[in-house]
């Protein structure tokens, strides 16, 4: 209701309103912002993990991206032209050679990724992947994370609810896996591949859930910066060392809290409300 009567509004004010895609949920977050500077017209890209919503920006934790970068901005156009007529610019999504795209073309793309890490694990090299998601459920990609954990390759995961991986076997490298529900809700999706130590870091709109990768349109967006990949890589450390709020998640789904022992006291958020205002 509440959006219908935005719709109404700003349509009255000649503002073009999108209304969204018969049988699919537009759950990608993405701006283009244009403007003039110094007399040129330039155009920003915004890519976000989560809403731009007045009342879950103050309890969600989230990423947010602002770049001119012009390959993403190529990209972010293509799924703004599929919206303007879904029915017609569907193959403009396959057209995207930055972001990756649900329904078209996320799901081979992380799975490509994660081969990559498996090939450098069979050659005997150091691969990783970790994995900040809210859900944890498609069978294709879990099945592939089992394959990358036979094969050798170290997978951290931080996943907040749904989560239907079991994390130790005989047959595999025990995964670590650990959920953090503290004060905000952990609402990012962030992704991180060693690839050869060339890392590859992407941020999210979707989760690892058939929905999100099949039967929507999401976007993650690849961090192309070196200082930008180290900060996500710091604050996604900080999680993992977590043991206050996270819980371990293990094949008797206990949930128990992860032990601080004699270690020093870790709570991520406000280790990283810390780092941040650094």
């Amino acid at each position: 209701e509440a959006n219908l009567e935005w719709k109404s509004i700003m349509e009255e004010e000649g503002i073009k309103v999108l209304v969204g895609v018969p049988n699919k949920k537009v759950h990608a977050k993405l701006c283009v912002i244009q403007t003039k500077v110094a007399g040129k017209l330039v155009k920003y890209g915004f890519i976000s993990t989560g809403n731009l919503n007045e009342r879950t920006a103050k309890v969600y934790g989230d990423h947010c991206l602002l770049t001119a970068n012009a390959s993403i901005m190529v990209d972010i156009n293509k799924i703004f032209r599929y919206l303007e007529n879904p029915a017609i610019n569907l193959p403009i999504l396959s057209t995207c050679k930055t972001l990756l795209v649900s329904p078209v073309s996320m799901r081979k793309q992380l799975l490509q990724l994660i081969n990559k890490e498996i090939y450098f694990a069979k050659k005997k090299k150091h691969a990783s992947i970790t994995l900040k998601l809210n859900s944890l459920s498609d069978e294709v990609m879990i099945d592939k994370l089992y394959d990358a954990a036979k094969a050798g390759v170290e997978i951290n995961l931080i996943v907040r609810g749904i989560f239907c991986m079991l994390t130790q076997n005989k047959q595999f490298k025990k995964v670590e896996a650990i959920s953090i529900v503290d004060e905000y809700l952990e609402h990012a999706r962030v992704m991180v591949f060693n690839h050869g130590g060339k890392e590859k870091a992407f941020i999210s709109s979707a989760d690892w859930m058939t929905r999100n990768i099949d039967h929507r349109i999401e976007a993650a967006c690849p961090i192309l910066s070196k200082e930008l990949i180290e900060e996500i890589k710091d604050i996604l450390k900080i999680q993992l060392s977590d043991n206050i709020k996270a819980r371990i998640l293990d094949n008797t789904l206990a949930n128990n809290y992860v032990n601080p022992r004699n270690t020093k006291k870790v709570q991520s958020q406000v280790e990283i409300y810390n780092y941040l205002r650094k």
